[in-house]
C-alpha cells in the first residue's frame, strides 16, 4: 500500500490507473501534435483533448469496476464490462473530437490503444503469476485480534500472503488456526528475516507486561520492514478506523484531524464548482423525475427534512419524495428498509440511480452540506447513536455530505449496528478528508451509481 495525500493505495491500483492515463494521453498527444498539422488545431487545444479523453477513460473505467482491487466477477462478465467501456469510450471520442475537424487517423489509433487498454486489464486480472506484487505479512499475536487482523487481510486484499502468526508470551490459548501459528524458539525478527517478511503487524490482546519485544520490531523496522498497530492497519487496509481497536489517546496524538481555513475555503469552492456543473447537467433529468413523481402519487415533488449538520447545527435537507406522503403519519422516524413498502415505484427506481439526491446539490450551494461528507442523519437518529456508539458525535466536525466515504464502502445502513460499521469509514474521512481524497470519492460514486450498489 502506498499513501497519498493522506489516502493508501494498492500499488497495483495506481500502476492499472497511471498505465491508463499515460497511454491514453499519451497517443492522442503523439497524433495530434505529429500527425494532425491542421492550422485550425492547436498545441493548447490538442492538450485539452488529450487530458479530457484520458480522465474520461479513466472514469468509465472506475465506474465499471476495473480499478478494485477485491472483485468477484467471471472472466465473462469482466468480458462484457471491458466491451461497454469501449463504446463509452468511443462515444466520448466522438464528443471529444467535435471541437476540432476529424482525424481518421486519431479515431484509428484511439480505438487501438481502447482495445489495448482492456486486454491489458484482463490480463492483469486473471492471468498475472501469483508471484508478481505479493506481499508477505507476518502478524504477532495469537488471540481474537489476531484472528480479525488475518480474516480483514484474506477477504480485502488478495495479492497479501498471511505468512504466519507469532504468539506472544502473555496470549496463552491462540484463538487462530493451529497450523499458522509459528513456533516461537526463534526471535521475531529471525523470523521475519528467514520468511522474507515485509510488514508485521502487531495485533496483540494485551500489550502490558513485557509482551512486546520493541527492541526486536525497532530491529525489524531498521531493516525496511514495516511494523504497524492493528488501528493503522485498518485504517491502511479496509479505509477504516474501527471502533474496536483504537481509542481516545490514538485519535488525540496520531496524525490526522487537520481542519484550517484553507482547506475549508478550497473545499468550498470545489463545492460550489462541482454542484453548479450537475446542477446544469442533471436539471432535465430533475425536471423529469419531478412531473413523473406527482403523476404517481398525490403530494410534492420535493421532501423537507431536519438534518444535523456540522457542530450539531440542523438544517433542512431537500430530497426527491421516494415514499408515500403518509409514510410517517405516526410522527415516529423509523429507518428505510430493503424493499420498503413506503417507497412508490417511481420512488424505488430513483433511489436505485440515486436521482432522489439531486435536489441536494442546492443545499450544496447553500453552503449546509458538501459535496463529500458523512451522510447527514436525523435529530432523532442522532442522539440515539451518540449514547449508544462512541465516538459518535466526531464525524459531526465536518460538513455532511451528498456523497461520502461510507456511502461508497458500506450498503445503505437501517439499524444502530450498520450505524456503527459506517461510522468507521467516516471516521476515516474525518481523519484524512483532503481535496484528493473527495475526488477519489466522486470517482468511487460513479460506480456504485452505474452498478447499483446499497440503495433502499
Amino acid at each position: 500500500m502506498i499513501k497519498i495525500f493522506g489516502h493508501y493505495f494498492n500499488r497495483r491500483t495506481l500502476l492499472q490507473v497511471s498505465f491508463d492515463l499515460f497511454l491514453v494521453s499519451g497517443v492522442m498527444l503523439y497524433v495530434l501534435l505529429v500527425h494532425d498539422l491542421e492550422p485550425s488545431n492547436s498545441r493548447n487545444l490538442a492538450f485539452v483533448q488529450a487530458f479530457t479523453m484520458a480522465f474520461g477513460v479513466l472514469l468509465i473505467n472506475a465506474g465499471l469496476g476495473f480499478y478494485l482491487r477485491v472483485h468477484n466477477r467471471t472472466v465473462g462478465q469482466t468480458y462484457a464490462r471491458a466491451i461497454l467501456a469501449l463504446c463509452a469510450s468511443a462515444v466520448l471520442a466522438g464528443f471529444i473530437k467535435l471541437l476540432s475537424p476529424p482525424s481518421e487517423l486519431l479515431v484509428v489509433a484511439l480505438v487501438c490503444v481502447l482495445v489495448l487498454m482492456l486486454i491489458t486489464r484482463i490480463y492483469l486480472t486473471y492471468m498475472t503469476p501469483r508471484e508478481y506484487m505479493r506481499q508477505r505479512v507476518l502478524i504477532y499475536g495469537t488471540g481474537k485480534p489476531a484472528k480479525m487482523v488475518g480474516g480483514s487481510l484474506k477477504a480485502s486484499d488478495p495479492s497479501v500472503d498471511v505468512v504466519g502468526y507469532y504468539a506472544s508470551p502473555n496470549e496463552v490459548k491462540p484463538e487462530v488456526s493451529a497450523w499458522g501459528v509459528l513456533e516461537v524458539t526463534k526471535s521475531i525478527s529471525q523470523v521475519a528475516d528467514e520468511l522474507k517478511v515485509d510488514e508485521i503487524v502487531v495485533a496483540l490482546t494485551e500489550r502490558r507486561g513485557g509482551s512486546m519485544p520493541l527492541r526486536e520490531l525497532l530491529d525489524c523496522k531498521l531493516r525496511g520492514i514495516r511494523v504497524v498497530d492493528i488501528s493503522t492497519h485498518f485504517e491502511k487496509t479496509l479505509g477504516q478506523i474501527r471502533l474496536d481497536s483504537v481509542s481516545a489517546g490514538w485519535l488525540i496524538f496520531g496524525e490526522g484531524f487537520v481542519h484550517g481555513w484553507v482547506k475549508s475555503w478550497v473545499k468550498r469552492i470545489f463545492d460550489i464548482v462541482c454542484a453548479s456543473i450537475l446542477i446544469v447537467l442533471t436539471l432535465p433529468i430533475m425536471v423529469i423525475t419531478g412531473i413523473l413523481i406527482v403523476l404517481e402519487s398525490p403530494g410534492s415533488m420535493l421532501y423537507s427534512q431536519e438534518r444535523v449538520g456540522l457542530n450539531g447545527r440542523v438544517f433542512n435537507v431537500v430530497k426527491f419524495r421516494s415514499m408515500r406522503s403518509d409514510a410517517e403519519k405516526d410522527g415516529k422516524p423509523r429507518w428505510a428498509t430493503a424493499g420498503d413498502s413506503r417507497v412508490t415505484r417511481v420512488g424505488r427506481i430513483i433511489r436505485k440511480l440515486r436521482i432522489d439526491e439531486l435536489p441536494q446539490l442546492f443545499v450544496v450551494l447553500g453552503g449546509s452540506m458538501s459535496m463529500v461528507g458523512p451522510r447527514p442523519e436525523r435529530p432523532y437518529f442522532v442522539d440515539q447513536l451518540t449514547q449508544q456508539i462512541p465516538f459518535f458525535a466526531v464525524r459531526q466536525s465536518v460538513k455532511p455530505g451528498v456523497t461520502g466515504w461510507a456511502q461508497v464502502r458500506y450498503q445503505y445502513g437501517a439499524s444502530v449496528e450498520d450505524a456503527a460499521e459506517k461510522l468507521q469509514y467516516d471516521l476515516f474521512y474525518v481523519k484524512n478528508h483532503s481535496l484528493f481524497l473527495d475526488i477519489v470519492i466522486l470517482f468511487e460514486t460513479v460506480g456504485v451509481v452505474l452498478l447499483g450498489k446499497g440503495a433502499q
